[in-house]
Order: structure tokens, then C-alpha cells, then sequence
């Protein structure tokens, strides 16, 4: 049947290729996803589906009969853009100055073909499935959202997977990655520094307090953190990338602004990330004489991987593509440090994440995620959309 499955995904190829261009051309961002969520209910609707409205912008409908005492399983895919001018070259470039550079479009096609397959074979699912397409991936917020609005229960939900497509690695298309028992995506908090001093002319400095100098002393301090603080075999990041201070270049500036991210794949370090931050921040402040205040501005948690969940996903994978076409993540090495917030999801309930390869590098595909020029493998879309279902159908059998 899971060979089946592929076979049957293909022939719907044309149309996930239709839906994922559509959504590529009309690109929108965080929760402000009006043709993409009046689209993604459309499609729904013609195969057969009750589509509902989940939070803000979110999409989620359900199938399968009840069965009693099980639970529902989950497949989710998140639907936003990037506020990215596009630069691909592709014919269906978005031109609204968003940018479908992180596979979103993909992910959403590929749920929409595995919602044909499942509703061709609803009368021999053993629980029942719950589809999500979810907004504001990028900022963080949509999972939350979707876990306020009630999203894993009416029917409750027992277990959550998510697929995520990646290009720019040494392995060829179509290439399954099982996420590995644990933590596959790392934490993530968006912080923004506040600096507040005095401004003054540039020719009498000492009448002012410089929050443009304060400033660029808290980014050099902020580095010490991870060079001394944190033992190099752990991986964590602090960046900072936006700095905005001044109005010309001969006024001491009375403000400025740092904007960056912390990343971390251990919640104890995450919190240590933090506090030092605050510390090293007003510390350095008060040191120049200025105000200082810190803001954290959204973040999610390490995204965990479910043991049997991932065994299980590997082997239902392998079914369908062969052993060589599905690899473990541990078997590939730590992999980037993207953070996921599907991760709330995965703290409510056993979750698994797995990466589809939609992009060779030595075919072409060299720009990584979120890169203005990058591009897709559409040939993916059907083993996306028969890896979904399969894993609905067995993982009700499980059940």
C-alpha cells in the first residue's frame, strides 16, 4: 500500500504543482494571509472537506470516523512567507516584495495532495486526521495561536508531525530525513535593546551621553557571553543584526537600537543566554552613563522528537522510497540551527519532524533558506504528500 500511495501522489503532481505555484505568486506574511488562507479553504472544499478557520489565519479540517478511546493524529504544514524581495528568476516570482524563501508554498502543496489521498481512503483510516495549515512560522507566533484556538482537541490529537523542504545540501532530491529521538530544532528568542542617553552637538560631546557609542559597546560585550561563558562544545548563538542609531553625523545621538536573536538547543542554557544578556546590557549602560532596557519579542521552545514516533516515521518511509532515500538526522550530524514553532506543539504532544531535500546543490539548487535567490524542487511534492499519508494511516494502526 505505501508504494501505492506514491504511485497515486504523482498522479496529482499537476495540481500540487498548480496549488504550490499559486502560493508562490501571492506570497503574504505573518498572520496577514488572505488569499492564501481563502485558496488553501477553496482546494479544501472541492475535496470534500469542512475547512475551518483556526486562530488568526490558520486553516484546519478534519476526517476520519471517531474511534473509541483513540486519539487524532496531526500533519501540519505553516503557510507564511518572508518579507524578501524575490530574486529567484522563476516564472511565478512573487513581485508583492514577499518571498516564499523557506519552502512554506511547498509544504502547504504537499498537504493539500496528501488531503486527496487520505480523503480517497477515508473508509480505511483507523483514527481519525486532523490537517493544519498554520500562519506566522516565521515570526514564532502561529503554533501558539493555533494551541490557544483548541487546535489538538475536538478531536483531541495524540500525536503531531511536520515536514519541512531543504535545498543547499549534498543529497539528492527526494531524500527523507527522520528527525532522530530529541531535540532536531533549537530555541529561539527575538530580542530588542533599548539604549536611551542625551543628545547634543557633536562639538561639545560632554554635554551629551552617547547611546550610539553605548550601543556598540553592549553588541562587542554581548560577544564575551558565548566566547567565555559558554563551553565551546555547546551549541548556542547570539546574534545581532540590526543596529539603528542617529540622525546625523554631527549630533551625539540621544537613541539607539539593537535587534538580534538568541539561539540555543538546551532550555537551561537558553534561560542562562538570556539573563546574561539583561546583565551585560544594563551593566554596560550604566557604565556609559545612559538608560538601557531589554525586550524580548517572541521565541519558541527546543522543538523534541518522539522516539517511537521517529522509528516509526523511518520505517513508514523507507517503505515508500527505499532505504537509501531515508536517512536519521543522526546520521547526518548536528544540522542548522533554524528554530521551529512547531515545537509547541511537540511539548503538548509526542511530534516528530522530518526534511524533505528539495535541491541538490550540484543540480543548481545552490542558496540556502531565506536567501532571495532561492529554488525549489517541485519534483518533491508527491513523495512529501504520500510520506504524509502514510504516516496518517499508519500511525492509526498504532494507535
Amino acid at each position: 500500500m505505501k508504494k501505492e500511495l506514491l504511485k497515486e501522489a504523482e498522479k496529482f503532481f499537476p495540481q500540487m504543482q498548480a496549488d504550490r505555484r499559486y502560493l508562490h505568486a501571492n506570497a503574504e506574511v505573518g498572520f496577514d494571509l488572505k488569499k492564501t488562507t481563502a485558496y488553501l479553504k477553496q482546494r479544501l472544499a472541492q475535496m470534500g472537506y469542512t475547512p475551518k478557520d483556526c486562530g488568526k489565519a490558520g486553516v484546519v479540517t478534519t476526517l476520519g470516523k471517531p474511534r473509541k478511546g483513540g486519539k487524532a493524529f496531526l500533519l501540519r504544514a505553516d503557510t507564511d512567507a518572508l518579507p524578501i524581495k524575490e530574486r529567484s528568476g522563476e516564472s511565478f516570482a512573487a513581485k508583492n516584495g514577499n518571498m516564499h524563501a523557506c519552502g512554506h508554498d511547498l509544504h502547504a502543496a504537499t498537504l493539500l495532495g496528501a488531503a486527496a489521498l487520505l480523503k480517497a481512503r477515508e473508509n480505511e483510516l483507523f483514527s481519525e486526521v486532523k490537517l493544519l495549515f498554520q500562519p506566522a512560522e516565521e515570526t514564532l507566533e502561529g503554533a501558539k495561536e493555533c494551541l490557544k484556538s483548541g487546535v489538538l482537541s475536538a478531536p483531541e490529537v495524540g500525536g503531531a508531525m511536520m515536514l519541512h523542504t531543504l535545498v543547499d545540501l549534498p543529497l539528492k532530491s527526494g531524500t527523507l530525513i527522520v528527525s532522530s529521538e530529541g531535540v532536531s530544532a533549537p530555541a529561539a528568542d527575538y530580542f530588542t535593546v533599548e539604549v536611551t542617553g542625551k543628545s547634543c552637538h557633536g562639538s561639545s560631546p560632554e554635554k551629551g551621553v552617547d547611546a550610539l557609542l553605548c550601543a556598540a559597546h553592549i553588541l562587542t560585550a554581548l560577544q564575551e557571553i558565548l566566547s567565555r561563558e559558554i563551553a565551546y562544545s555547546t551549541p548556542a548563538t547570539l546574534t545581532v543584526g540590526k543596529c539603528e542609531a542617529g540622525a546625523a553625523g554631527n549630533v551625539i545621538a540621544g537613541k539607539a537600537s539593537l535587534q538580534g536573536t538568541i539561539r540555543a538547543f538546551d532550555e537551561d542554557v537558553r534561560a542562562f543566554l538570556k539573563t546574561r544578556l539583561c546583565a551585560v546590557v544594563k551593566t554596560v549602560a550604566k557604565a556609559f552613563r545612559a538608560r538601557s532596557s531589554v525586550r524580548f519579542t517572541s521565541g519558541c521552545p527546543c522543538l523534541q522528537n518522539d522516539g517511537k514516533l521517529s522509528a516509526f516515521l523511518h520505517e513508514t518511509a523507507t517503505g515508500i522510497l527505499g532505504k537509501e532515500r531515508v536517512k536519521f538526522s543522526a546520521e547526518l550530524g548536528r544540522g542548522g540551527g533554524g528554530s521551529e514553532d512547531f515545537a509547541y506543539i511537540s511539548r503538548e504532544v509526542p511530534s516528530i519532524m522530518a526534511g524533505l531535500c528539495a535541491g541538490e546543490r550540484k543540480q543548481g539548487y545552490a542558496y540556502p533558506l531565506h536567501h532571495e535567490r532561492a529554488r525549489f524542487d517541485e519534483s518533491v511534492l508527491p513523495v512529501g504528500a504520500a510520506v504524509f499519508a502514510a504516516a496518517a494511516i499508519g500511525w492509526g494502526k498504532l494507535g
